[in-house]
């Protein structure tokens, strides 16, 4: 069965739908996302993964808590709860923050992301982790300080969506 992703206009506004690979080929079609962002210590660390080595799209590099695509009719913030108990094992509340749209070229020419994305965050969850090795190679707890300087000096080690919603979130 072939997962399908809600297209959009930039500002959000769902337009019609398409096959998940073919929103990720070609040039990319804009379409709905989620990033979720999970918080500890008073927001001092935050939980990060390692993307599985068999994700068509960045595998094996660091991202944000977990993202995905929210099916149609289903809000960023359901989809995310869904989603987090089902790569790393737990739930935690989650709070829409806000959206920014962009666009990247997988490094090793597999596709493209372009999406709208909406940032979800979560604080100090309940529970262990739990990762599904099918969606995540590894995990950390990261303590901010230590993440910027990382993805600073390292850039390339790190999903480009987690670079621009990381920003935007502690500017938040």
């Amino acid at each position: 069965m072939s997962r399908t992703v809600t297209l959009v206009s930039i500002d959000g506004t769902p337009i019609g739908t398409a096959d998940l690979v073919d929103a990720h080929t070609g040039e990319g079609k804009l379409h709905k996302a989620f990033s979720v962002y999970v918080f500890r210590k008073n927001r001092s660390e935050i939980l990060i993964q390692q993307r599985s080595t068999q994700k068509m799209l960045w595998p094996g590099i660091w991202a944000n808590t977990c993202c995905s695509h929210p099916v149609e009719l289903v809000t960023p913030q359901i989809a995310g709860e869904r989603r987090l108990k089902e790569e790393l094992g737990f739930t935690c509340p989650l709070t829409p923050v806000t959206n920014f749209v962009y666009r990247a070229e997988d490094p090793l020419k597999r596709g493209v992301e372009h999406e709208h994305v909406t940032i979800l965050r979560g604080d100090d969850p309940a529970g262990e982790v739990k990762a599904d090795p099918a969606e995540v190679m590894a995990y950390t707890w990261m303590p901010i300080p230590d993440l910027q300087k990382d993805m600073n000096d390292h850039p390339d080690h790190y999903a480009p969506w987690f670079h621009q919603g990381l920003k935007i979130l502690l500017s938040a």
